[in-house]
């Protein structure tokens, strides 16, 4: 009995001491002091070493397109560093192109700011804002989907595309120990510059879906910054095919909204994708759009549906409604959102089609 205590002790002693010398080496040896960090050559900044160049990016108020939270997970987060970003890193090298490695791209999630840093970025960046907005709405749109409309300050506006996105700080609640920020298209259209709405779906253990599942309330205040992203609406006149699952639909209802708030005249149609006839949602709005645009038709998609469901529409997947229902993709272009399995199936079936794959815009997640 006396040897299992003294094992105990000694366990927790060896323990103790050795977080004793994982605290001092973060306060000695990842300690690097003050760092000069320059930014397209004409911008400077004093600031502390040690940390990922993301999170010092965000300390200056500089937002840096992070869909994973600086996880390492999504590779969104690259800039270019001409100076001081140390070696690249195994975690970054999946992520880049040849190109990209040869021309000093990086991760700023997984680049320590140790030295002074030398990096470029696009100035568009740097018109990204971050905003301090209200809850105004939140709406069940499934059991595990909810659109919200966040109102930003009185008299502040967001300008973006139809088809960008904005990123989400979750704050610290009772589980999470951490803020991150998880990126989600807007939803509303460009010209309501007052507010975005945002359709998320809830990610079992998810720290932001938790978040806005289980903890955002209306009349709460939230943090946003944005816009981001190049999938975006495209100023011509070509015939629109949109195809997108689950919460994908949110870009596709910033563009619907946008023409119709424009009056534009293109036809569009609208592959949505879903499992059975519950998963399906805002069924009256696409109803009014096609009575509102001038030629525009939703076309819901069901790929788990029984006799039992009563489902006249189409049943199967996106890709093979596409294959069905679209007779050629000569003079059209694309715009789809969802997971990268449907989108890749998707694509192939548009190209098959003879729609060139410089028209097939897309958002993967």
């Amino acid at each position: 009995m006396s040897s299992i205590v003294i094992s105990t002790v000694s366990i927790s002693v060896i323990t103790a001491l050795f977080a004793v010398l994982l605290t001092i080496a973060d306060r000695t040896i990842g300690n690097y002091g003050q760092v000069t960090m320059t930014i397209n050559d004409d911008k400077q900044f004093t600031v502390d070493g040690g940390s990922s160049l993301l999170s010092t990016l965000i300390e200056e108020k500089i937002f840096i397109p992070s869909a994973c939270g600086g996880k390492g997970t999504c590779g969104y987060c690259k800039v270019q560093i001409l100076d001081g970003g140390g070696p690249v890193l195994a975690t970054e090298t999946p992520f880049m192109t040849e190109e990209e490695l040869a021309n000093n791209v990086r991760l700023s999630c997984q680049c320590k700011v140790k030295q002074d840093i030398r990096i470029q970025i696009p100035e568009e960046l740097f018109n990204v804002k971050e905003f301090e907005v209200t809850v105004e709405a939140i709406e069940d749109l499934t059991d595990v989907i909810k659109k919200l409309r966040f109102k930003l300050p009185e008299g502040e506006e967001i300008n973006f595309k139809p088809g960008q996105y904005v990123q989400l700080k979750a704050p610290l609640y009772e589980g999470n120990d951490e803020e991150v920020y998880r990126a989600y298209s807007i939803a509303s259209s460009p010209l309501e510059k007052g507010y975005v709405e945002l359709v998320i779906g809830f990610v079992p253990e998810g720290i932001a879906t938790t978040y806005v599942h289980h903890h955002l309330e209306v009349g709460d205040k939230a943090t946003i910054n944005g816009p981001f992203g190049d999938f975006y609406y495209q100023d011509n006149d070509r015939e629109m095919v949109m195809v997108a699952v689950g919460t994908g639909v949110a870009p596709i209802l910033s563009l619907l909204n946008f023409m119709r708030s424009k009056g534009i005249d293109r036809k569009a149609r609208f592959y949505f994708g879903a499992k059975t006839p519950s998963d399906l949602f805002m069924l009256d709005y696409f109803k009014q759009l096609e009575e509102d645009l001038p030629d525009f038709k939703f076309i819901p998609c069901l790929s788990r549906v029984g006799e039992e469901d009563g489902w006249d529409g189409f049943k199967g997947r996106v890709n093979n409604a596409i294959d069905e229902m679209l007779q050629e993709g000569e003079g059209k272009e694309a715009y789809l959102c969802g997971n990268e399995p449907m989108i890749d199936s998707v694509v192939k079936s548009l190209t098959e089609k003879g729609m060139p794959e410089n028209l097939i815009y897309y958002d993967k997640f």
